[in-house]
């Protein structure tokens, strides 16, 4: 979590994968292979001489940028880390690391594989989709602890939309605002009425919140000063949405609404995905916790789109966290504990090991 490994900071990142795999290195008849896209690395890490792993344990290691460096760091404090990445996802890395490496001693020649990316957060499309589409990674099921929580197994998630939204006006005096199309007054009215009609569709006996929604990101204009009426103006949005509708729709969509003086360009996409979490996760869950475990459907987004287009299952739970996205996330320690014990008997029954 100290690491900053954020998009912006390539060194960081190859710092941090390189710190997992100092981890990794030192285990017997365990074969490490590591690959880059565009300049983002990924790792895979399994048993020599077994091609397709019975269970793959897929994490990432990047983590959003917040303004401040110094924001990453991690506290303890009322049973709790604290801190940007713990709950998405060093906190889940770290315990898969150790997971990985405990079992692979303890059964050696196990097909059990572990990946790492750093590009999630800016879509996947360096990491998991370069490792499933380009590599030819596969596996008999994955399991992506990036949703959900101790007793909320992920079946579900939305698709994402990310686009660009882009206006040519007329720079000028902002004191003669009549001579020319304001770019950013034409962005702000756009972003507006896309607010409005995805409000609209707002369902209030939806609790899990299964409805579109759009939600603009960034806003900038190349101007600087402050009685200059920019050139040009760009925001971005991000959507999410549930079936039946497609990125296809919803790209539609957004250009109806925004009008010919808006460009949009779609910047990052993945489709609505169903999951197939294993029976056995289930009711080792339940064993464990001593509760039922639910079935859930996430608004948010994680690889696990790229592995289940490939006909994998894909178990998408995680220990408890909260405030993702924030400096002030969390991981609960009590429940790492018996997400591992939960993951380790799941293993060890799925892959019998003997």
């Amino acid at each position: 979590m100290l690491i900053p490994s954020t998009e912006s900071r390539p060194e960081e990142r190859a710092r941090c994968l390189a710190l997992c795999r100092r981890h990794l290195d030192a285990l017997p008849g365990v074969e490490i292979r590591e690959y880059e896209s565009r300049g983002f690395a990924s790792l895979v890490a399994g048993s020599r001489g077994v091609e397709v792993p019975g269970i793959l344990l897929v994490g990432h290691l990047d983590v959003i940028e917040h303004p401040s460096v110094h924001v990453y760091q991690s506290t303890l404090r009322d049973g709790r880390i604290w801190g940007p990445g713990s709950g998405d996802m060093k906190g889940q890395c770290a315990i898969m690391l150790e997971l990985f490496c405990d079992l692979q001693r303890r059964f050696p020649g196990l097909p059990l594989g572990i990946a790492l990316t750093s590009d999630e957060e800016r879509g996947g499309d360096d990491g998991a989709r370069y490792l499933f589409e380009t590599v030819g990674l596969r596996c008999g099921l994955a399991m992506v602890p990036d949703g959900g929580s101790i007793n909320r197994v992920t079946v579900e998630e939305k698709g994402i939309l990310q686009a660009r939204l882009r206006v040519t006006g007329k720079e000028g005096h902002a004191a003669a605002p009549w001579l020319g199309p304001n770019a950013l007054a034409t962005l702000a009215q756009c972003l507006v009425r896309l607010g409005q009609h995805f409000d609209a569709l707002q369902e209030v006996d939806s609790p899990d919140h299964w409805y579109p929604t759009c939600a603009p990101t960034i806003c900038n204009t190349a101007n600087r000063t402050i009685n200059c009426i920019p050139g040009e103006a760009e925001a971005i949005v991000d959507l999410r949405f549930p079936p039946p509708h497609t990125v296809e729709s919803m790209l539609a969509t957004v250009r109806q609404i925004a009008g010919p003086e808006v460009v949009v360009e779609p910047v990052a996409t993945a489709p609505a995905t169903r999951l197939s979490p294993d029976p056995l996760y289930l009711q080792i869950t339940e064993q464990l916790t001593g509760a039922p475990a639910k079935r859930v459907r996430a608004s948010g987004g994680s690889d696990a789109w790229f592995i289940a287009q490939h006909g994998i299952p894909v178990v998408l739970s995680s220990p408890v966290v909260g405030n993702l996205h924030r400096e002030d996330e969390w991981m609960d320690i009590a429940s790492m504990e018996v997400f591992y014990r939960i993951c380790e008997r799941f293993i060890i029954e799925k892959l019998n090991p003997g």
